[in-house]
């Protein structure tokens, strides 16, 4: 393999790195190039205030075999190699190469780092790797080759809810209570004095005023409205709208006679819903509009043939009650010697 550092993502052909990601260990919506370097013009919406680019790609014969989109900064008290995404905003991160390729892609890495004296003996502290991801144990093969230290630990739960059924099936395997307040909240939704309308963001000609309708509605959360600062504002409005045009934003809304009450930005990809974020006006708060939104989205993801339900990272009552099952998102850190 020919291992290339590059500073700047136009260096690599989306198409490539898009492809990549389809047939790779990591094939989400945040690996993919339309994301990455978008999160990269804002550093992850000012989450970090600097960081150097370390994109390496390798290739063979011409052919791209393996992206690691990485990014040197001071962290936790040194500097390190993270993966551009990290931390906050980006749910799963990974390595982009085929299953097959991984292990002598990753040593290949390695060795790469070590050549460059600016890299050579800096740690990687790789966070959101997916529990289910071969990285964690290929790196932890080659750093035991290596003889360096390595350990990993969870980082967040990622509750889903497994699907591939009707609707009355999903709500047939949620706990009876939590069962009857979901068709209870539908039904008064269905009867109010004020229609009351669910619908997905579709028009090409209004998505960009439906994104800041549902910012709007993420600021009536305090802690949300805090979190929302100007720049991960752009960063958001940036990722949403790079998703749309792709084809793969599924934004929803639940009205109550014309007005907002709350909104649901979701990722429609791989045959699945991933939910992103949410936000939830104060008015019609006697409707609980948020859960009514959140079975319709179930609902739809029934009716459509999606197999899973992603509520992604944190472990927020309301997912459990809704019928979320955890995995988890790692921590793997490897530290040269």
């Amino acid at each position: 393999m020919e291992f290339i550092l590059h500073k700047d993502f136009s260096a690599i052909s989306e198409t490539e790195w898009n492809t990549l990601v389809t047939t790779g260990i990591a094939d989400t919506p945040f690996s993919r190039y339309e994301y990455l370097s978008q999160w990269w013009q804002t550093l992850g919406g000012g989450e970090w205030k600097q960081a150097e680019l370390v994109l390496i790609s390798a290739s063979e014969n011409g052919k791209l075999i393996g992206l690691a989109p990485l990014f040197k900064a001071d962290y936790d008290g040194r500097s390190a190699l993270l993966l551009i995404g990290s931390i906050e905003i980006s749910d799963y991160l990974d390595l982009i190469v085929r299953a097959d390729d991984l292990p002598r892609f990753l040593a290949g890495l390695l060795d790469f780092l070590a050549s460059d004296s600016t890299l050579a003996g800096l740690p990687l502290d790789w966070y959101n790797l997916p529990d289910s991801s071969p990285t964690l144990a290929a790196l932890k093969v080659e750093s035991e080759k290596r003889g360096w230290a390595y350990r990993e630990e969870i980082y967040r739960p990622t509750p889903r809810i497994a699907l591939n059924c009707s609707f009355d099936e999903y709500l047939a395997r949620i706990e009876k209570k939590q069962r009857h307040e979901i068709r209870r909240k539908l039904r008064r939704a269905a009867e109010f004095e004020i229609p009351v309308r669910f619908y997905i963001a579709e028009d090409p000609a209004t998505i960009n005023s439906e994104i800041e309708s549902f910012l709007h509605l993420m600021t009536q959360d305090p802690n949300k409205a805090n979190f929302l600062k100007a720049t991960m504002r752009d960063q958001m409005t940036a990722a949403l709208k790079s998703a749309f045009q792709h084809g793969y934003l599924w934004l929803a809304f639940l009205e109550v006679g014309g007005v907002k009450a709350a909104a649901a930005a979701n990722f429609d990809y791989k045959n699945k819903l991933w939910g992103y974020n949410s936000g939830v006006g104060r008015d019609f708060m006697e409707l609980s509009p948020g859960w009514v939104l959140l079975a319709h989205q179930i609902q739809w993801a029934c009716e459509h043939g999606r197999y899973e339900f992603d509520f992604m990272r944190g472990d927020e009552e309301y997912k459990y009650r809704f019928g979320g099952v955890n995995q988890y998102v790692m921590r793997a850190i490897a530290i040269p010697k």
